[in-house]
């Protein structure tokens, strides 16, 4: 199934790089924030690795839509 949006809640992420790790090309990492974050288009890329990326998620930061 389609997934329209993909979002990140920046107060509950650790920066722990699980998201990037599963799916780079969804997600990306700012060093200055040490935060993930959502990348343009990541709608648009793999949706089982989207999933994959959230449930690997520790703190359950990542909620798609």
């Amino acid at each position: 199934e389609k997934i329209t949006k993909v979002k990140i809640d920046e107060e509950t992420c650790i920066g722990c790089g699980a998201c990037n790790a599963y799916s780079p090309e969804a997600f990306g990492f700012d060093p200055v924030k040490g935060k993930a974050f959502v990348n343009e288009g990541a709608e648009n890329t793999d949706p089982e690795k989207i999933k994959a990326a959230a449930e690997a998620c520790p703190v359950q930061a990542i909620s798609i839509e």
